[in-house]
């Protein structure tokens, strides 16, 4: 097995479509119904900018796209710049493979090392145990109940708020005494 994460590129539209397409990982995410290739490819064509702080990753296995994971800014306010919102998600069939473990840890190690980013937030529904064990170990840690948070396969269900601090946020470090 032969595992890579990288940076998302717009050559990536059609694999993200049919990996969103799917209905074993359709149903655990928030995002609406029949992506296509063109709006993934619209979506993907401002993801290197050099201005953005968001990171978008794949995963592959063996060649094939079977993961996709993100840091975005959690939204235009100033006061929460300090703040970044993460997705992912993992095909059924590549989960308990180390893909998530591998996406978290690069998008942990971003928002720590070269962000310095204070908060990572996530939603995810509460019935989502694979995921919820995953942002666990990563540190994340449940803030809230969102009840009846989002219409799926025609019930209303109840999401998560969980968040993870900077383990070790960046101090400025004092001058040092001259001689």
């Amino acid at each position: 097995m032969t595992l890579t994460i990288r940076r998302v590129t717009t050559k990536d539209a059609a694999a993200l479509a049919k990996l969103m397409s799917d209905p074993a990982v359709f149903g655990g995410l928030l995002q609406a119904p029949y992506p296509t290739e063109e709006r993934w490819a619209t979506q993907l064509a401002g993801t290197g900018a050099v201005d953005k702080a968001d990171l978008s990753l794949v995963g592959e296995l063996n060649g094939e796209l079977v993961a996709s994971a993100g840091l975005h800014a959690a939204g235009p306010a100033l006061r929460r710049r300090h703040v970044m919102g993460l997705g992912i998600l993992v095909a059924q069939t590549a989960q308990r493979q180390g893909v998530g473990t591998a996406l978290m840890t690069a998008l942990c190690d971003y928002a720590d090392r070269w962000l310095n980013t204070l908060r990572i937030e996530l939603t995810v529904y509460t019935d989502n145990e694979v995921a919820l064990r995953l942002y666990r170990r990563f540190g994340f840690e449940i803030e809230g109940t969102f009840r009846g948070y989002a219409m799926r396969d025609g019930r209303y269900v109840d999401a998560y708020a969980m968040a993870r601090f900077h383990p070790a946020p960046a101090q400025i470090s004092a001058p040092r005494p001259a001689g």
